[in-house]
């Protein structure tokens, strides 16, 4: 209980150093969910593809190893979060569990994660283990099971997944709950992990294709957000809007499978009502507009890139062939909104936003507060290559100029910090560096495995160490 308390003292004396406006803001690690899955999938192909990708776009260096190994070891965290039977387990104080979810409804809910060196191949497999539970919730067209659980339940809990004992309800939204907002997200997730499969599983990749059509089609016909549909999820997650959803799965949509529709639906279809240009906002769970942003506006780019989410194979900075003047005027809404998010992250810019740190770390929220950084620098980094590969030199913000290597060296000094270089000297991911959060507020990693627990006395180990 010492060490917890020393713990809590330094970052509540870090806290207070770094920066006085986020008085109460404590440290917690980030519940990563399918996007982030399909992005570390994603970015290992990255780096599968990399050498290509510097003889024709003429960016040059090599992989820095120290982030190379970051990405395997935080890959392991969907080892940790894992539900259903163990396949390959590296985790050893992990084992089976959830094995009969889903099976009041005919289902196998069993696979999927929880809440809260081989690297490319290995990545895929994780991929491939949560995207075969989002195949086997979504049973029908106009049907997606969205949890497994009862939440109230499970925070009263302190036990691990293998020794649940709990009822686990299921959730679905349908024709009569619509849950656009989640239905478009989880057709975004499918569509983005059949680029993932196309080459190597080409029937996988064609039917992850099929289930993301269907779900959008549901998510646009039947409009709704799912926590309005079912009010006691609002507590937990609650869903701000449905559009930028949308746009982020016709965006993917329109990637994996080249329809023009489907680019058409992101701009004068839907372009003005749901796409809010010229407001800049946080890439989050919950809000996808800069990433959509970012996306369109390099969709403009007559280069093709195909370890990006980038349409620039048929699209050009000025326009596309066969498309009207309003769809290249609001693809160019697109461009202007992307560029002033990036203004927004770059410290020096005359736009520059205050949400950060003394010491230079995004900061917008006090919950899940990485994020932000994380998401930012990720969009930074894209946009950056985007500007190599279009072999445009510079992002003009409010009279001043900045440079692709501006915008690395951004995303560098938010993936630094998260990793030690900050005032605390202390890495945020756990298992890196010397100096990492010991006392993790998680149940599997707190409780002995041979623990016999049920719901509540697994409080005990609440502050034990990890």
């Amino acid at each position: 209980m010492e060490g917890k308390q020393a713990e809590d003292k330094k970052f509540k004396e870090w806290e207070q150093g770094e920066d006085a406006k986020f008085k109460g803001w404590g440290w917690c690690l980030l519940v990563l969910l399918i996007g982030a899955m399909v992005a570390a999938a994603a970015g290992l192909t990255v780096l599968k593809g990399f050498n290509h990708f510097k003889k024709s776009s003429g960016h040059h260096g090599a992989i820095n190893k120290k982030y190379a190994d970051v990405l395997e070891l935080a890959l392991q965290f969907f080892d940790v979060q894992k539900s259903g039977k163990l396949e390959k387990n590296r985790i050893p104080w992990r084992g089976d569990s959830g094995l009969q979810d889903g099976w009041q409804q005919g289902l196998d809910l069993s696979k999927g994660m929880y809440d809260a060196v081989n690297q490319l191949g290995y990545a895929q497999e994780s991929l491939k283990w949560i995207i075969d539970y989002l195949i086997n919730a979504h049973p029908s067209p106009d049907v997606l099971y969205i949890q497994v659980g009862d939440p109230d339940v499970d925070h009263n809990c302190w036990q691990r997944p293998e020794t649940m004992t709990e009822k686990r309800p299921l959730l679905q939204v349908n024709t009569s709950f619509p849950g656009t907002d989640v239905a478009a997200e989880t057709a975004a997730a499918m569509a983005s992990a059949s680029l993932v499969f196309k080459k190597i599983n080409s029937s996988y990749s064609n039917l992850l294709l099929t289930h993301a059509q269907q779900l959008f089609q549901f998510a646009d016909t039947y409009r709704g957000s799912y926590s309005e549909s079912i009010p006691q999820l609002q507590k937990f997650y609650n869903s701000t809007g449905y559009g930028d959803e949308l746009l982020w799965a016709a965006a993917w949509l329109y990637h994996a499978t080249g329809d023009k529709l489907y680019l058409k639906y992101v701009t004068e279809m839907n372009g003005e009502e749901f796409s809010n240009w010229g407001n800049p906002t946080w890439f989050s769970w919950d809000d996808k507009h800069a990433g959509g942003q970012v996306s369109y506006h390099s969709s403009q780019s007559k280069t093709y890139i195909r370890v990006y989410v980038k349409f620039c194979s048929r699209i050009n900075m000025f326009g596309v062939e066969g498309m009207s003047t309003e769809e290249n005027l609001e693809l160019q809404m697109y461009r202007e909104t992307a560029e002033a998010f990036m203004c927004m992250l770059l410290p020096d810019s005359p736009t520059a936003t205050s949400s950060r740190t003394e010491n230079g770390l995004i900061r917008v929220l006090k919950w899940n507060s990485l994020q932000y950084p994380v998401a930012s620098a990720f969009l930074a980094v894209l946009f950056s290559d985007y500007m190599v590969a279009s072999h445009i030199p510079t992002l003009y913000c409010s009279g001043k100029f900045y440079s692709p290597a501006d915008l690395r060296s951004f995303a560098l000094s938010q993936a630094d910090y998260v990793l030690g270089k900050n005032p605390m000297e202390m890495s945020f991911l756990v298992g890196y560096g010397e100096d990492y959060p010991q006392y993790v507020h998680h149940r599997g990693s707190s409780i002995p495995v041979d623990a016999k627990t049920g719901c509540g006395d697994g409080f005990e180990w609440l502050d034990s160490l990890s």
